[in-house]
């Protein structure tokens, strides 16, 4: 479980082909970090959850940067089939009993892949951000989403697009001051909107 508060970003240094997808390597050193702090994480321990542009990865023993496995389901569902060496992504990670939740409950579960349609820098700065309406991803005005790994509110929203503003200070330290229009981007629905249309969908077949 995450929060969508991205606690630093990282430069991808290898995507390595392997039997099951690829071997992703991740700049252990931050380019940017919400605490201000560019030293690695010390404490890292394999086999703990880590939030790579959203979506949730197991992170591989080794020294030095970090390593995780990507298996082919992932790289079909996800912006990591197609993020090159460079790239910066978003790092979190696993929420621990106890710590503030500042964004939203975030799974790590990624429900289907949007495209930046446009960037607006009048005033304000908006995403209008596009997705393929017949995924089961859903979001509401004024409610929560997750965009590669960050949490977000809801602008405005139709049945195929929906817009976001971003403060200056997300852009500086996560991945999103990196995207252009036409970018792929990861998103996920608010994990309780989702049981929501759960139920919606149980009940309305138990009617028919």
């Amino acid at each position: 479980m995450f929060t969508g508060i991205v606690e630093r970003s990282a430069r991808i240094l290898d995507c390595a082909t392997t039997p099951h997808g690829r071997r992703l390597t991740v700049n252990a050193r931050p380019e940017t970090s919400s605490t201000g702090e560019l030293a690695p994480w010390n404490d890292l321990v394999a086999g703990e959850s880590i939030s790579v542009d959203g979506a949730c990865l197991t992170l591989l023993p080794g020294s030095g940067n970090l390593h995780f496995d990507v298996v082919e389901e992932t790289l079909r569902r996800t912006v990591l089939g197609t993020r090159p060496v460079d790239s910066i992504v978003n790092l979190e990670r696993a929420l621990r009993v106890g710590d503030r939740l500042g964004g939203h409950y975030v799974t790590g579960h990624i429900d289907t892949q949007g495209t930046i349609r446009t960037i607006e820098r009048e005033g304000e700065i908006y995403w209008v951000i596009e997705h393929d309406p017949a995924s089961r991803f859903r979001t509401v005005e004024k409610g929560s989403v997750t965009v590669d790994g960050v949490s977000l509110t809801v602008a405005s929203c139709t049945e195929r697009c929906f817009s976001i503003a971003l403060i200056p200070h997300t852009l500086e330290i996560t991945s999103l001051g990196h995207r252009i229009v036409g970018d792929a981007v990861n998103l996920e629905m608010d994990h309780f909107g989702r049981w929501v249309d759960e139920l919606h969908r149980d009940r309305q077949g138990d009617s028919t």
